[in-house]
């Protein structure tokens, strides 16, 4: 079997574009790309920024002394137990807060609102549940407010290095 030689390929080729060219086939494409409508700048700061004086970058050591007795605890996690309603989990790396993460169940009465978290209500899904995460960039986290559906919600509200 024999192959052409590449010289004959690249000639080929080399007309085959021309005449697409010269014929409309190739039509110049639109520079411009349309998008959405531009989303409101978040504030630099989140409303919920921390949790009982715990917040992302403070040192382990400063987060155990104002959290207490944690039920689990480890170089990278800890969690604890302030209720049968109130659970939060705090997360490490290098001895530093990366990301809080507190539930509530059961009755909510003591649970944060969406606009308590996020400085605003955002609708409900048809099941009541609610879910909606902010990014902070200038302050250099994000947190989200969850709260399930159903006759016994879940509040979850995260705080998470970016």
């Amino acid at each position: 079997m024999t192959y052409p030689k590449p010289t004959h390929v690249v000639s080929v080729l080399l007309i085959a574009i021309a005449v697409a060219v010269l014929s409309g086939a190739i039509v110049e494409l639109p520079s411009t790309v349309t998008s959405a409508a531009p989303q409101p700048t978040p504030p630099e700061k989140g409303v919920f920024s921390s949790y009982k004086g715990v917040g992302i970058g403070m040192k382990m050591s400063d987060a155990r002394k104002l959290l207490g007795d944690a039920k689990d605890k480890s170089d990278a996690q800890d969690f604890y137990v302030f209720s049968d309603k109130e659970t939060a989990q705090v997360f490490y790396e290098a001895q530093v807060v990366t990301a809080l993460s507190i539930d509530f169940s059961g009755d909510l009465k003591t649970a944060p609102s969406c606009r308590d978290v996020l400085g605003e209500e955002v609708a409900p899904k048809p099941d009541g549940g609610v879910y909606k995460l902010v990014r902070f960039p200038k302050a250099g986290f994000w947190v989200s407010y969850s709260r399930t559906g159903g006759t016994n919600p879940i509040v979850s509200i995260t705080i998470q290095k970016l």
